[in-house]
């Protein structure tokens, strides 16, 4: 972890209210893993004091691209950055996706993205497509069409993608839980294959709830406001199974086992 300033290379609009920002920095290429974050200082004037925390999106041979939404004035300042301003930023943060390293052909992954929480997902399913061995299948929710992110990047990667919208302006109506549940129903699954997801809390509980049904093991990546970013300040508690109680979802996550959250 480093506090670094680093050049932005480009702060695109991908779609309505959603911005993707690539930054150029060898230590964050380097050092980064999919599921981590960084803490970002907000534009001067903006009127905002805490860092803003966003996950790694993409990770490049000179930097990482990140994928936000605009929210309120601290994301309505960064959309504003250009290419060739300065970015203080603080990482990599966090404890990434755990990615089995032993070699299966028959292994396969399933990830689940609930709106924004496609962002993290991109740079796991890049490093899991780079397995070559591996299987990839994502399910992609939102509320509306307009928030279907990403469909054309896993595609990239070799996965298939499927998509639910909660007013069926794209893919099936419906919730993105229930499509994953009817795939998973149809299937016989080898033992080692695995559930990755990451969006609002009540799709993680039926993410975790269905990976239980189908006695499967399944990482998330949670989405909390993390201050701070290295569990000082206490604000971003989940409730665990542990005898400690709770843990900091930027210190001890954000990326969990779902068998350690006490729903």
């Amino acid at each position: 972890m480093r506090n670094i300033k680093a050049r932005v290379i480009y702060n695109n609009r991908v779609s309505a209210g959603f911005y993707g920002m690539s930054i150029r920095s060898a230590y964050l290429a380097e050092n980064t893993r999919p599921g981590q974050f960084f803490e970002v200082k907000c534009p001067d004037g903006s009127g905002t004091f805490l860092r803003r925390p966003l996950g790694a999106h993409r990770i490049h041979k000179d930097g990482v691209e990140m994928l936000y939404e605009v929210v309120g004035k601290g994301t309505a300042a960064l959309s504003g950055m250009k290419a060739g301003q300065e970015l203080d930023i603080i990482g990599p943060l966090g404890n990434g996706f755990k990615i089995d390293r032993t070699k299966d052909k028959n292994s396969e992954a399933i990830l689940v993205a609930g709106g924004i929480g496609v962002a993290p997902l991109v740079a796991l399913a890049e490093a899991l497509a780079a397995r070559k061995e591996r299987k990839i299948q994502v399910f992609i929710g939102a509320k509306t069409k307009s928030h279907i992110l990403c469909e054309k990047e896993f595609k990239k990667f070799g996965c298939e993608a499927r998509v639910s919208t909660e007013d069926g302006s794209k893919g099936t109506k419906g919730f993105i839980t229930e499509k994953m549940d009817v795939y998973l129903s149809a299937k016989r699954y080898p033992l080692n294959a695995k559930i990755y997801a990451c969006g609002p809390d009540g799709m993680l509980k039926a993410v975790a709830g269905i990976a239980e049904k189908y006695g499967m093991q399944c990482q998330i990546s949670m989405e909390e406001r993390m201050a701070c970013g290295v569990g000082v300040c206490l604000g971003c508690p989940v409730k665990t199974k542990g005898a400690l109680g709770y843990k900091m979802v930027c210190k001890d996550g954000p990326v969990f086992d779902t068998r350690e959250i006490a729903w």
